[in-house]
Formats: structure tokens, sequence, C-alpha cells
């Protein structure tokens, strides 16, 4: 599996294309198209938050991150629907935390649908403390956060 890599300006139809591939399915359970699915990524890319994963040409993975002053955003992970079933999503997870520790936060904090409730629970599984729920833009969103002790220390 390819590491992750800073995505590119030229990268930036693609990218879109893949979120809009790995939100479809959840279009008829918000009963709309998820923010990530109409994001600017264009701008995420001139922002420097986009980070991709590249498997024999094609973009197979996707995170938006963003530093903040109560820890890393994980404002958007994505896998393509063809390569679910690998780890992808673990290995994004993992690349995550590294980068929220090498860029000194002690936290990163996330929010999904409240109608994503397999992404909740994989969340959960994977660590995460729901914080608080709201309404935010008509979208129930629940926010998680994941506590990171400095390397080689167990979690708080």
């Amino acid at each position: 599996m390819n590491e992750p890599r800073r995505a590119r300006p030229e990268e930036a139809a693609a990218l879109r294309d893949l979120v809009r591939a790995a939100y479809a399915e959840w279009v008829p359970t918000v009963g709309r198209e998820p923010m990530p699915m109409t994001d600017d990524y264009a701008a995420r890319i001139a922002a420097d938050q986009a980070w991709v994963v590249e498997e024999a040409g094609r973009l197979v993975g996707a995170l938006i991150l963003e530093d903040t002053k109560d820890g890393l955003l994980l404002d958007n992970i994505a896998v393509a629907p063809e390569a679910r079933g690998r780890g992808l999503g673990g290995a994004l997870m993992a690349f995550t935390e590294a980068e929220a520790r090498r860029r000194g936060h002690a936290r990163v904090w996330l929010y999904t649908n409240e109608m994503m409730t397999t992404n909740i629970a994989r969340y959960l599984r994977l660590g995460f403390t729901e914080t608080h729920r709201e309404e935010q833009a008509g979208f129930r969103r629940v926010f998680m956060e994941r506590r990171l002790s400095p390397p080689g220390q167990p979690l708080p």
C-alpha cells in the first residue's frame, strides 16, 4: 500500500470524483449529498490540506486535514469503493494520528452525520469518543475526538 502524499493541483478533479464515489452510498440515507461531496478540492489542495493515496495511477484514498486551535481536524477521510476491505482506511487513520503528533497536536477530532451509524461505530472502535451533537448547515452532526499521547506513551 502506498503512503499518503500531498495532493497536487492537477488532481483536484480526480480527488472530487474519488470523494463523490466514496460518499455516494450515503445519499439515500442522508437524503441529500453529504458535505464532502460538494467541497472545493482545488481550494483544499491550495490550502495544503489534501492528502491522497495513489495506486496504479488512480487515487484510491484521501484525507482532508485541518490544523485548528482544538487539535487536528480530520475533515474528510475517503476510500474508493473498489479499494475497500484492504486496510486502507485504517492506514489513513494511523497516518492522521502520526501527522497530528508531528504537528504538535494532542487530539484528533472529527464530525460525521448522525445517520452514518456505521461510521460512528467504526470511529468508536478506533478509540474515538463522542463529545457532542449539534446541527450545522442543516446536518445533524456527531462530534468525536481521540486524545493522543506522546510517542511511546500509553493513551491518557
